[in-house]
């Protein structure tokens, strides 16, 4: 199941677990910037560094080129490539698949090396999957979403035209 068929839904406190997580990544490897990108190539969230960068086109290509590197994987006999990394002369990239509905998207500098941020991203791959599942379990059990704000609006509305 990918992320763009699923019903689910992240709370505050979802949210605020993987802002948390992203950005310990962040402070430990030295990276700049980290992206959260479901399969569809919507931006989840950003945590970081990103002057300069239009995120939500940043997101959809990304999304491609997993995609496209999907197919690659196939032609050459493999299931998938669980994580791509893309090496500029400024800034690189690393992307890494999180429970098969998002991707991690990790872009750092010269401050950094790709092989920690490779040894890093076990533990963060492992610490966002447990997140992930838990919001796309809460949505696949049906669980009763929060209150509605307006919920008991329409009983008031007519206590008030009905003097």
């Amino acid at each position: 199941m990918t992320a763009g068929t699923a019903n689910w839904s992240f709370t505050q406190d979802d949210f605020t677990a993987i802002t948390e997580s992203l950005r310990r990544f962040l402070s430990e490897t030295k990276s700049l910037c980290a992206l959260l990108v479901d399969r569809s190539g919507q931006l989840v969230t950003t945590v970081g560094e990103a002057s300069g960068l239009d995120t939500t086109t940043f997101a959809t290509l990304t999304a491609a080129d997993y995609s496209a590197n999907d197919e690659l994987a196939k032609l050459v006999g493999e299931n998938d490539f669980s994580s791509l990394f893309h090496q500029g002369e400024k800034e690189s990239i690393y992307v890494a698949d999180i429970a098969r509905r998002l991707l991690l998207v990790i872009i750092f500098d010269s401050r950094t090396t790709v092989g920690l941020v490779r040894l890093r991203m076990k533990d963060e791959i492992e610490e966002l999957t447990l997140l992930v599942d838990r919001v796309f379990s809460r949505g696949r059990n049906g669980a009763a979403p929060e209150e509605h704000l307006l919920h008991g609006a329409d009983d008031e509305i007519d206590k008030l035209f009905n003097w």
